[in-house]
């Protein structure tokens, strides 16, 4: 053989070797549950029917063991999509390096249109890290056979949603259930006041340490929970109850609503009678911002693979595969052309959110963790000791120095 002949045979074994190298895609994914590995297991089925070129690798981790693997594979070897959430989780890593600049698939898929009400949540300095594939909706679950009874309609404004509560409390009925024993569930009150009362841009940056906890617009978003406080409207003793067992007041027709995530419904009695609205609009100025927990992929910046990672997320991405990814996780899509499952509060969630004027993750997603941990101490406090305000609000500041700094 001429030394022409196997210069040109190890080149083309060359190419031949990095072209089934990047035709195998990676996979790390924390979707083990029954349901969602089974979701997976059939869009990633047709993606590779659809890209015969493309070889899917798959490894699958249980849920707590994936959130401590994840900070060692993006520092180390990591495969060419993960799994995750947005928000303050995904900056996390996108803050350190670790996330690949998605934008590029965005632009080209028109997610800034389609995925309007994730946008935020994906974006860090004006790019996007990631793509969302799945989420869910709170606002306000509620008994409408009380609402009936007592001629009250869903409010839709502050001042409506006060008149119902009072309503409610004068016929002998907490009109607001909640156990905050674990701490999340006042988080959820916070959200939704502050993100009605200044807006999201003005939650986000108090999330990220910009915005100090005695700032005027925190007192204003303060003072509005101290009407529901003081109006009595919370469920006596609410400290005492997990989230789980305070359903049961509104079960048993005690308490009237309760703000939590769509994950309630499935706990609803059968041959009862539930309904959802949105939080109330606070002042007309302000957008309709909701908490929207959202799952999202990545590619992380140092996999090998990246020309076939972004043709997977822009496949996660489209509005077809999402509304059969969601049908069988039995959450809302994102993309706003999907469509929902055929379920009361899943089409009621899914309009409300295609909707919005933009989303937020929660409170302990959406800022760092020693922060939320504080803070969620402090909304459960002032919750039982509304007088306690400034010295939480001084707490609260000065964790924020100590955290951000």
């Amino acid at each position: 053989m001429t030394l022409k002949k196997i210069f040109t045979a190890s080149a083309i074994s060359i190419a031949m070797m990095s072209q089934a190298l990047a035709g195998t895609l990676v996979i790390n994914s924390n979707q083990s549950d029954p349901a969602p590995k089974k979701a997976w297991a059939e869009l990633i089925e047709r993606f590779q029917a659809e890209n015969p070129d493309i070889t899917v690798k798959v490894n699958e981790y249980d849920h707590e063991g994936y959130k401590s693997a994840i900070r060692n594979w993006l520092v180390t070897s990591p495969p060419d999509v993960v799994f995750w959430f947005a928000g303050n989780r995904m900056k996390y890593f996108v803050e350190r390096g670790l996330l690949d600049d998605v934008s590029d698939v965005w632009a080209d898929q028109d997610l800034s249109d389609s995925m309007s009400s994730t946008k935020a949540s994906m974006t860090v300095e004006g790019k996007q890290y990631g793509v969302p594939y799945s989420f869910y909706q709170w606002g306000m679950y509620y008994n409408k056979d009380m609402f009936d009874k007592y001629g009250l309609s869903e409010p839709k404004t502050w001042e409506e949603f006060l008149a119902v509560c009072e309503t409610l409390k004068n016929n002998g009925i907490a009109p607001i259930t909640i156990g905050t024993k674990y701490l999340w569930t006042a988080a959820g009150w916070f959200d939704y006041l502050n993100m009605r009362t200044n807006g999201l841009d003005y939650h986000i940056d108090l999330m990220d340490g910009k915005i100090p906890y005695t700032d005027a617009g925190v007192r204003k978003t303060f003072a509005n929970w101290e009407q529901l406080i003081e109006g009595d409207y919370f469920l006596a003793n609410h400290a005492s109850y997990s989230w789980q067992e305070a359903q049961a007041p509104m079960f048993n027709g005690e308490a009237a609503m309760y703000l939590m995530g769509n994950f309630l419904t499935p706990n609803f009695p059968e041959g009862t009678n539930y309904d959802f609205f949105q939080f109330p609009m606070i002042d007309p100025s302000v957008g309709m911002f909701e908490d929207a927990p959202t799952d999202t992929v990545h590619i992380p910046a140092r996999a090998k693979n990246k020309e076939d990672a972004r043709k997977f997320l822009a496949y996660v991405a489209n509005a077809e595969n999402q509304t059969i990814l969601n049908e069988v996780l039995n959450q809302l899509p994102p993309n706003k052309y999907a469509s929902a499952a055929d379920n009361k509060f899943l089409i009621e969630g899914s309009e409300m959110l295609g909707g919005a004027d933009g989303t937020a993750q929660f409170y302990d997603r959406d800022t760092d963790p020693a922060m939320a941990s504080e803070g969620m101490k402090g909304f459960q406090e002032f919750m039982i000791n509304p007088d306690r305000l400034d010295k939480i609000l001084e707490n609260l500041e000065r964790v924020r120095k100590r955290v951000f700094r």
